[in-house]
């Protein structure tokens, strides 16, 4: 595993990073979570990705998480991971359960330390740009997040490059550089590519590709139509059956021919295609298994792609755009 540095600060990441999002919550085996966030430590992968909200129920993943490391780093092998939560969708009842207002982040972040049974998380995010309230208020509670100890680090999520440029103006004024922005990046979701990779960069933030298979879509699931145990298919998932028109399989299709010339899996092919950008920090993956871990890993042992592949991949892309 190769660690980059995240944008101009001195925390290194894994260039494959676990999300915890799906697989991790109460309805799920926690054995199966257990073994994968295991594997995952010892293929040298250390950052591990959480939020509030991420279960089902909300808050599960969390409090799974936490009888994890319970288990399995005690000791001194907190220091060797980094563990990053959010706040930001709804998360309980009522005007405080939601968005970007001090009361809600501070209030959120307390209670997800208390799931996880820890002192404080390595990144502390606000997930999501909140419109009623006003920035300050938001790069305020991240900033007083890290000086009261609660965390290492801020990070925004889904901000675009406007409000990207604001919060880290805002949060540099106030002593607490952003050190990273998650962003929803995949060969199917380029927006990152109009302006917010070229704003992160110049404000030397780190950047992490959360969906990076599309929901699955970049993956060899889908070829043949839409398997039962696939996203798509589960009620609990976030992949619409809609989303998986014809012409989107027939650039499955025609993507996974350029992967098997690769000698990769599509899924392979689509993380190496994000991390030969040396502006992405790290690629989150998610992770039903064991075995489906080690496969994603594999993809970075070919991260190169020629000039004709890159413009074969581009050319299937822009097809229709749909």
């Amino acid at each position: 595993m190769k660690y980059n540095r995240c944008g101009k600060s001195g925390l290194l990441l894994p260039q494959i990073s676990l999300g915890l999002w799906h697989n991790f919550g109460s309805v799920d085996d926690f054995k199966n979570g257990e073994d994968i966030v295991k594997s995952a430590f010892d293929n040298g992968i250390t950052h591990f990705d959480l939020a509030n909200n991420y279960g089902p129920v909300p808050g599960s993943a969390e409090t799974n998480f936490g009888k994890i490391l319970k288990n399995n780093f005690k000791g001194n092998l907190r220091d060797e991971i980094v563990i990053s939560t959010k706040a930001g969708y709804t998360m309980w009842d009522g005007p405080y359960g939601d968005w970007g207002s001090r009361k809600y982040l501070l209030s959120s972040l307390d209670q997800s330390l208390k799931r996880m049974n820890l002192e404080y998380v390595d990144i502390f995010y606000s997930h999501r740009f909140d419109p009623e309230t006003p920035l300050e208020e938001t790069m305020m509670a991240l900033d007083y997040a890290v000086r009261s100890g609660k965390a290492l680090y801020a990070g925004i999520s889904n901000y675009n490059p406007k409000q990207t440029q604001k919060a880290t103006k805002i949060l540099k004024k106030l002593g607490t550089p952003c050190l990273i922005h998650q962003a929803k990046y995949s060969m199917f979701v380029r927006n990152p590519e109009e302006g917010l990779l070229d704003v992160l960069e110049k404000k030397g933030v780190g950047c992490i590709a959360f969906s990076p298979l599309a929901q699955g879509l970049l993956t060899d699931k889908y070829l043949n139509g839409i398997p039962e145990n696939s996203r798509a298919f589960n009620p609990n998932g976030h992949l619409n059956i809609e989303e998986v028109s014809e012409e989107k399989v027939k650039k499955i299709v025609a993507l996974n021919e350029i992967a098997q010339q690769r000698e990769q899996s599509l899924a392979q092919m689509a993380l190496s295609w994000l991390l030969k950008d040396n502006r992405i920090t790290s690629v989150l993956i998610g992770a039903s298994s064991v075995n489906q871990l080690k496969n994603n890993l594999e993809s970075l042992q070919e991260l190169s792609f020629s000039k004709s592949e890159l413009e074969a991949i581009d050319e299937i892309l822009k097809s229709n755009k749909k």
